[in-house]
């Protein structure tokens, strides 16, 4: 599994990297790392949370 992040859409709300902190890395700005990342093992659950919280709607997973 892997989330990607659209940094364009991405406005640093900081829900995704609340729920999913072992997925969700933040930049130096207090955004979500934009790109695809994989999704550590055990970790599906949480990143699905955390981009359903994702206001924007900048992030997307994939499997």
């Amino acid at each position: 599994m892997r989330v990607t992040v659209d940094r364009d859409r991405c406005s640093g709300h900081v829900r995704c990297a609340a729920l999913a902190p072992q997925v969700y890395r933040l930049d130096e700005e207090g955004y979500a790392a934009a790109g695809a990342h994989p999704v550590p093992p055990g970790q599906e659950r949480p990143a699905e949370r955390g981009a359903l919280a994702c206001p924007e709607g900048a992030i997307s997973v994939s499997r």
